[in-house]
């Protein structure tokens, strides 16, 4: 069966009966192609309506999303009160080592999207998913904002070579 999708223009398929997902290219792809490819899987799974289950669910699709960026950007997973996706956004693009976070854009667009939760994410394109005193500070500020006006924040992930959960280590 060919896999249904906005993406790889049918050179990706789904194996049948084959444990969990598995798909195999069935034409040649350039390393663009295919890192196009794992973009738009990790979007499909960030789309609206879908349910994120578990923190490693997440981790993986969000190391899909930002991982090997070239520049530091902020995004912020919005989530109705079932903790299913209503939108991702990409709200701030940095340079190769910081990125400017404004917390009233954050708040705004959490009420734009009548969010009741979020989860915030950015990554370090020296792949250290070490998070920054400023990343925690950061952190804080918008959780105090967000509380404001009653939206959680779930967790935050720093992506790097590996991703790293401010939830995990019991910072939120």
């Amino acid at each position: 069966m060919r896999y249904q999708s906005s993406y790889g223009q049918g050179k990706l398929q789904e194996l049948q009966d084959a444990p969990g997902e598995y798909y195999q290219l069935t034409e040649p792809v350039t390393p663009d192609e295919l890192l196009d490819i794992a973009n738009a899987m990790a979007m499909d799974r960030l789309s609206p309506g879908v349910a994120l289950t578990s923190p490693e669910q997440t981790k993986r699709t969000l190391s899909g999303l930002l991982q090997g960026m070239e520049r530091e950007v902020f995004g912020v997973l919005f989530l109705n009160n079932q903790h299913q996706v209503i939108e991702f956004e990409v709200l701030f693009y940095g340079t190769i080592d910081a990125a400017s976070v404004y917390p009233r854009e954050v708040v705004k667009r959490a009420l734009l999207w009548n969010a009741s939760a979020v989860i915030l994410c950015h990554n370090h394109p020296s792949l250290s998913s070490e998070p920054s005193q400023a990343d925690r500070r950061l952190t804080r500020v918008l959780c105090d904002a967000l509380a404001l006006i009653d939206v959680r924040v779930l967790d935050h992930f720093v992506v790097g070579a590996t991703v790293t959960s401010f939830a995990e280590r019991g910072w939120l």
